[in-house]
């Protein structure tokens, strides 16, 4: 079942959506089952990419003083 609904999506679902779409068809299947039998059989989701987080850093900025002290 859980290859059918990975197929079934081409491949962009990941255990947690996969595991929400069993639920919803109402089989109990803990989460973490999905996961592990996912691993064995070597379905992972490689279509979808997660938006990345925010970053500010804008690396160094401004001069660097000479060391006068050395």
């Amino acid at each position: 079942m859980i290859l059918e609904v990975f197929e079934k999506h081409k491949g962009r679902y990941g255990y947690r959506r996969i595991h929400a779409e069993l639920k919803a068809q109402g089989h109990k299947i803990n989460h973490k089952k999905v996961q592990r039998i996912m691993n064995e059989m070597n379905l992972k989701c490689e279509k979808f990419v997660r938006k990345s987080r925010y970053k500010s850093y804008k690396g160094t900025i401004g001069k660097v003083a000479k060391n006068r002290l050395n």
